[in-house]
């Protein structure tokens, strides 16, 4: 293992099951597809490997089914050199995300969370070790509530350090937010969770104070090609982004927040670190694919450097 940093994330795998096809069937139509993919995925799983890409530590707590989709999660989890003691079997079949894209990118995508309904606050707590020695915690929603608030928990009670990304955004108990360092939604999260519109940058700042008075000591609210918005107390500040040529944008929230920790446990300022994650995710959307876009850390400090950002 690296001597990086130590993060533990607690989420959800998912296998991404992706048809290419000329045009979205109507219903009850059959057409015939151009391709079909297989990719690991979810949220959590997404974070973990690419924390370990830039050189972290990882240990991954999730649950996977006792089928061919859980063993190449493993599988995969061990290639990325992401911890699996704490990834779990499940009664319930692997995560699995069925997405059909057609040939002007529009898309729908059926997620079916299986095994990760079962990841549990028991679970949790018999993963208390990958916690407490963590430098950061990464926690999502793609796994039930209760068990991301217990994961919260057992960090703070254990002066770690708690990143969430409220994802797919739904109500949030106020001591979740209490326990939450930083609070990193996209613009539909945010407004999901405080009810404002946020169609201005003014707009973007009130919501995020509002989730500030809940809880989070910061709030980054990510803004895709228009950087990040970083609201701490008394002060709101845009990141610019970096610009390149996008190529496939799928799974970029997750290279930001995942490189985000990685920065922050390596001792980066919030602005450096969020300066830094905003080049990584620009990175990974120059490449086709979630897991396989993301950066090793040679070519992400290469990229970093070349952009005068390090």
């Amino acid at each position: 293992m690296s001597g990086g940093p130590e993060i533990c994330v607690v989420g959800s795998s998912n296998i991404d099951l992706v048809s290419r096809v000329p045009r979205l069937p109507k219903l009850g139509e059959t057409i015939v597809g151009h391709s079909f993919q297989i990719g690991y995925g979810g949220k959590g799983a997404n974070q973990a490997v690419m924390a370990a890409r830039l050189g972290a530590r990882v240990t991954m707590v999730t649950r996977v089914g006792r089928d061919v989709f859980g063993e190449g999660t493993r599988r995969n989890y061990a290639e990325q050199a992401v911890d699996t003691t704490y990834v779990m079997d499940d009664e319930r079949f692997s995560g699995v995300a069925p997405i059909f894209v057609d040939d002007s990118a529009r898309n729908f995508i059926v997620i079916i969370p299986g095994a990760n309904l079962g990841l549990s606050p028991a679970d949790v707590r018999h993963a208390t070790p990958a916690i407490q020695s963590a430098d950061v915690l990464i926690c999502q929603l793609e796994v039930p509530l209760e068990t991301t608030l217990e994961a919260f928990r057992v960090a703070k009670a254990n002066g770690v350090r708690t990143i969430l990304n409220p994802a797919p955004a739904v109500p949030l108990p106020d001591e979740l937010l209490r326990l939450t360092d930083l609070c990193v939604p996209n613009e539909t999260e945010v407004e999901t969770l405080t009810g404002q519109p946020v169609t201005t940058m003014a707009e973007a700042g009130s919501a995020a104070q509002m989730l500030r008075a809940r809880g989070p000591q910061t709030v980054i609210i990510t803004l895709g090609d228009r950087g990040s918005l970083l609201v701490e107390e008394g002060a709101v500040e845009l990141i610019p982004p970096v610009q390149v040529s996008a190529v496939d944008s799928t799974g970029a929230g997750d290279a930001y927040i995942g490189s985000l920790a990685v920065f922050l446990a390596e001792g980066a300022s919030i602005q450096d670190a969020v300066r830094r994650a905003n080049a990584v995710a620009a990175l990974s959307v120059t490449s086709a694919g979630t897991q396989m876009s993301f950066p090793m850390r040679p070519a992400a400090d290469a990229f970093l450097r070349e952009r005068g950002i390090v």
